[in-house]
């Protein structure tokens, strides 16, 4: 310790506490990943990661809406319900072709209700329509109708808090999960370049053999082979250059935790949720500000997730009874009728 230290000594960092919810993170993540086990500290460097991911999705999912009443009965009473469903009889169909939802049930079998999340894709469609202005109607007004379909029910809970914290820990191990998946693509990477190198090599080695008898000759050929040559000296540099910026193969494990924590470090690149405010109508239109008399103000959240391949998606919390609850071949079957 030197003389400046011991006369101001620096305040050192106060350690991240490690929870029950980051002590199941990261044992997932070492199940996903074993070598992880193997990085020097990789627990001092996983928890603070995992902390930070945590914190800016728990804020995310805070900002959500209440849960909403799923229910036929509801439906024209709750603008949220009105707005996701074209009729109050779909409700209970739709939610009960969740495979998830049943399970959950089955696994639950005193539980009256569960509160779950409700995926949607949202569809806005521009057109023309009938729009009234006090006693005078007027045709064709530019209008945005916004309708729900593709509806998913994925995740349960005995509660909403409940659920809010599965949706915490879901997103924030689909965010870790994006990182491992980063390390996949940078070992095939890895692959193909070590192949493309041999490849650079071997050719390199038959130009220089191919040049040897002709050096001291000042042809079209020699003069093609050189520029040749140059241009392969030039990509085998670009080779080595992007080897390098991997890191060495004994490194692996190292660079294999440092992009995990980066990725956890950074949740916001890898989930974002877009509160969508709109005004509708009972027929879902879009409202602007001047029209709003009779439609309803509703606030639903847009997940944006890039490692998912379905984009954006609306979803909203929602709160479903067993006794709505339709038993799954009956569902199935009716389904089946539309299917040509």
């Amino acid at each position: 310790m030197g003389l400046f230290d011991r006369l101001w000594p620096r305040k050192r960092a106060t350690p991240v506490q490690e929870t029950a919810q980051t002590r199941a993170l990261v044992e997932r993540l070492t199940v996903l990943s074993p070598s992880l086990k193997l990085a020097r500290g990789y627990r001092e460097r996983l928890v603070p990661a995992l902390a930070q991911s945590q914190s800016y999705i728990r804020a995310l999912v805070d900002r959500l809406p209440p849960a909403r009443e799923a229910s036929a009965a509801n439906w024209l009473a709750d603008p949220y319900i009105h707005a996701f469903f074209a009729a109050p009889d779909e409700i209970a169909h739709v939610l009960s072709r969740s495979p998830e939802l049943h399970a959950w049930f089955d696994q639950h079998p005193l539980a009256r209700e569960t509160w779950a999340v409700l995926g949607m894709a949202m569809n806005e469609r521009r057109g023309f329509g009938v729009e009234q202005h006090g006693d005078q109607v007027h045709s064709d007004v530019a209008q945005t109708t916004l309708s729900f379909d593709d509806h998913q029910v994925r995740v349960c809970g005995e509660s909403e808090p409940d659920l809010r914290e599965q949706i915490v820990q879901r997103v924030v191990e689909q965010i870790a999960l994006e990182g491992l998946a980063q390390i996949a693509a940078d070992e095939s990477r890895r692959g193909a370049l070590e192949e493309e190198r041999a490849l650079l090599r071997t050719r390199r080695q038959l130009l220089t053999r191919q040049c040897a008898g002709t050096q001291h000759m000042v042809g079209e050929r020699a003069l093609a082979n050189a520029a040749e040559l140059a241009q392969l000296e030039t990509e085998i540099a670009a080779n080595e250059q992007a080897l390098a910026a991997l890191g060495l193969k004994t490194e692996a494990i190292e660079h294999e935790l440092a992009v995990i924590c980066d990725v956890l470090g950074h949740p916001a690149q890898h989930a974002n949720v877009e509160m969508r405010q709109v005004t509708l109508s009972p027929m879902n239109v879009v409202l602007e500000h001047a029209q709003a008399d009779g439609g309803a103000p509703i606030v639903f959240p847009l997940a944006r997730i890039p490692a998912s391949p379905l984009g954006v998606r609306a979803f909203s919390l929602v709160r479903f009874a067993r006794a709505d609850l339709v038993p799954l071949p009956t569902v199935l079957d009716a389904d089946s009728r539309f299917v040509i």
